[in-house]
């Protein structure tokens, strides 16, 4: 167990050494001038060095790098172009919002994936199962914005039974905070249930069909029992890998949830990033999002050895 954890954390230290090459790069691989792309089309040749003086540009590339690298580690992760405002309390502003939504999204989307997933497996070929397997392509092939855009007319707009955008920190009341969260929650949370459904249906499908499920229902084993303590479990290590892949997914998710319904979170933030071309906003958040990304398979990886305990030898 201890070889497998050394391995994996080796492993992990290597993915977020490229990413970091790779998001460095990021400023440097754009076409032109770095400097001349941030300070816009009609910047002066004295405005361009100015800003290639403070970012350090005329530096060979690898003390650039060794710079950025340590500064890194030190939780710095630049300051803002136009706010001159340190990336990373601009990233900590914004954290809560995206937080509450990819929280309440991945308990809602797990909860029903697995419930439906089983139920469809337990069911399978029957109307039951073809249209829950139905509802979870239409769900999955249905992009984000247009889900949003649905809900928000339907529920929001004709009904009035929610709020159409915006967000309410959760100090205001837990009330307010999650009626404001309900319609970010389904629309993002639609793919990911479609994903880790088909993913459950199909693992406990394959558990069903063993000797000792079978052995069990012959035993007058309640269906209950068996489809959770026997079944899932025993299907459990590929159903937690679609839940940490999807967090891929999730992590695109936010930033057009977030732009759809106006939430001022970290989505929001790299896409207004992205249109006044911040370039550190936008390395920050993508080292951010990737070191997420990246500690959750961790998890995900370490958690198989709870599940089974083959995997440890």
């Amino acid at each position: 167990m201890l070889s497998y954890l050394v391995q994996r954390l080796a492993s992990t230290l290597l993915v977020m050494t490229l990413v970091g090459i790779f998001v460095f790069l990021l400023l440097h691989l754009s076409a032109g001038d770095p400097a001349a792309i941030i300070a816009g089309d009609y910047a002066t040749p004295q405005q361009i060095a100015t800003i290639r003086q403070r970012l350090g540009l005329d530096d060979p590339l690898l003390v650039q790098f060794g710079r950025w690298a340590l500064r890194v580690v030190q939780g710095d992760l630049g300051v803002s172009i136009f706010t001159s405002t340190p990336v990373s309390a601009l990233i900590l502003q914004r954290l809560e919002p995206t937080l509450s939504v990819a929280v309440l999204t991945m308990i809602f989307a797990v909860s029903i994936a697995v419930t439906l997933g089983v139920l469809a497996a337990w069911k399978a070929g029957r109307p039951v199962d073809r249209l829950l397997m139905g509802f979870s392509v239409l769900g999955f092939s249905m992009p984000t914005f247009v889900v949003g855009y649905c809900l928000i007319y339907v529920f929001a707009i004709e009904l009035r039974w929610l709020p159409v955008q915006g967000y309410r920190p959760i100090m205001d009341g837990i009330g307010p905070w999650f009626l404001h969260l309900v319609l970010p929650t389904i629309t993002l949370g639609l793919a990911y249930v479609a994903l880790i459904a088909r993913m459950t249906r199909a693992s406990v499908q394959e558990v069903l069909e063993e000797d000792y499920i079978r052995t069990a229902n012959a035993k007058g084993v309640p269906a209950r029992t068996m489809l959770m303590k026997h079944a899932l479990k025993n299907a459990g290590v590929p159903i937690i890998t679609v839940i940490g892949i999807g967090v891929a997914l999730l992590i695109g998710g936010v930033v057009i949830t977030e732009t759809v319904f106006n939430i001022p979170g970290i989505g929001r933030l790299v896409v207004d990033a992205i249109s006044k071309r911040d370039y550190p906003i936008i390395q920050g958040v993508i080292l951010v999002f990737s070191g997420v990304y990246v500690l959750i398979n961790l998890a995900v990886d370490l958690s198989y050895s709870l599940i089974d305990p083959r995997i440890r030898h």
